[in-house]
């Protein structure tokens, strides 16, 4: 079997919502807390997530707690 390492949960990692309202959605992570993540995404307004409700997958965006909603929906968008 092949060693494939999960994408770790950090800032700029897009992720999947399994959970609640926006589940199956893309979202990007914008800062760490203890046992959470603020999520954002063109569909999402910033907003706190267990991170046992994400998924992370292979894609990252270069993005800080200072990064505007508008600047999140354009990298989104371009990244597909």
């Amino acid at each position: 079997l092949e060693d494939k390492k999960m994408p770790a949960l950090e800032v700029g990692r897009i992720c999947v919502k399994t959970r609640g309202r926006n589940a199956g959605k893309k979202a990007v992570i914008v800062e760490m807390q203890k046992n959470f993540a603020v999520i954002e995404a063109p569909n999402i307004k910033r907003k706190r997530c267990n991170i046992s409700h994400l998924i992370p997958l292979e894609e990252k965006l270069d993005v800080s707690k200072s990064t505007s909603h508008e600047e999140i929906v354009k990298l989104m968008k371009k990244e597909g």
